[in-house]
């Protein structure tokens, strides 16, 4: 019994077999995808590998130890994992995954969401808060680009859940991009997402053949989450026939339009509104005459830039503001963290000074 248990020992300490690995045709053909997204993308020496314990996050650890290990031994990876405490065993399945990526020469960070947890809403506030903690890790050691395991099934989910929600072609094609750039305390973090067209399926073949292991979310069968309830429709759709390559096409086509779009809001904010200060805008009557899709984009843009806030205001919210703006000759309201006030033609968009305020809040 001790003599198998040292055998055992000694094969978990063994660092990954590279060459022996990417040996499977399959496992190879994923690693060059996954090396031509990387490389599309400039990327500093010191990266952020966010990291969850599943297949997906697993088999991104290992592409990238390929990466280093086979373009830039320069890279100084860190790899960090949120532990929510969302469930009784979540304490106990991250130091698994640190156990297992240790034994692979691979030096993992466990960081807690401490506090307490909310009671609906929950995917997203999670989502949030697992950001808000890799963003302050990341700031206290200089990093400024990070890696998730996201993957086209994602993709296809998150199409669907906001095409519920009545997205535009921003919304249902953003998951598209492979990067993604936010702002954290005034400090800009790239997110890139080197799996976006690969599969599940492809994840697991990598994730067993690598490390013959990965956490099994029990969050991920039930049906109280949306993003559960979208999956399995996706699985009934495709036993009815759908064609996930006029999927990828319809959702490449958005993602054209939604570039064309900012190009011509990006001109629209650039010839209508001047730049007084880093907190003021003076916006003129010529923003308001544009479609109203680029006078939406154009001015949740200056809004969110002035109110310093991660994501624009909601949708109703701008909807009520851009019909006051054109059918009212004075108005002051807040919203975003700015004010926004219309003397006869002219619009100025400036930060709000203090919470509170006597002005309207839409």
């Amino acid at each position: 019994m001790k003599k198998k248990s040292l055998s055992a020992k000694k094969i978990i300490h063994r660092n990954f077999n590279f060459k022996k690995i990417l040996k499977d045709k399959k496992i190879f053909e994923i690693y060059k995808s996954f090396e031509i997204n990387l490389k599309n993308h400039k990327n500093s020496d010191k990266i952020a590998v966010s990291v969850s314990g599943g297949p997906d996050s697993l088999a991104l650890c290992f592409l990238f130890a390929c990466y280093k290990f086979k373009k830039n031994k320069k890279i100084q990876p860190s790899f960090f994992l949120i532990d929510h405490g969302l469930r009784n065993n979540s304490q106990k399945e991250a130091i698994s995954v640190k156990k297992i990526l240790k034994s692979k020469k691979l030096d993992l960070k466990i960081l807690k969401w401490k506090g307490k947890k909310p009671t609906s809403n929950l995917q997203n506030l999670a989502r949030k808060k697992r950001y808000e903690l890799l963003f302050k890790e990341c700031e206290k050691l200089n990093i400024r680009v990070i890696l998730t395991g996201h993957h086209q099934d994602d993709m296809y989910e998150t199409f669907f859940s906001r095409l519920l929600r009545g997205s535009g072609t921003e919304g249902l094609s953003s998951f598209a991009e492979i990067e993604k750039h936010f702002n954290f305390k005034n400090k800009k973090f790239k997110v890139v997402r080197p799996l976006h067209n690969l599969t599940k399926q492809d994840l697991i073949h990598i994730s067993n053949s690598a490390f013959k292991f990965y956490v099994k979310d029990p969050s991920n069968e039930s049906d109280r989450f949306q993003r559960v309830r979208i999956r399995k429709l996706i699985l009934n759709l495709k036993k009815e026939g759908l064609d996930f390559k006029k999927l990828n096409l319809t959702i490449n086509n958005l993602a054209a339009t939604n570039m064309a779009l900012n190009e011509i809001v990006k001109y629209n904010i650039n010839k209508n509104a001047i730049y007084l200060s880093r907190k003021k805008y003076l916006i003129n009557s010529e923003f308001f005459i544009k479609p109203e899709e680029v006078i939406f984009r154009s001015l949740s843009q200056l809004i969110k830039k002035i109110g310093q806030n991660e994501y624009p205001p909601r949708g109703k919210k701008m909807i009520n503001l851009i019909r006051d703006l054109k059918t009212k000759q004075h108005i002051k309201v807040t919203l975003g963290g700015t004010i926004i006030e219309k003397i006869h033609n002219s619009v100025i968009v400036s930060k709000e000074k203090t919470k509170n305020t006597k002005f309207a809040t839409i």
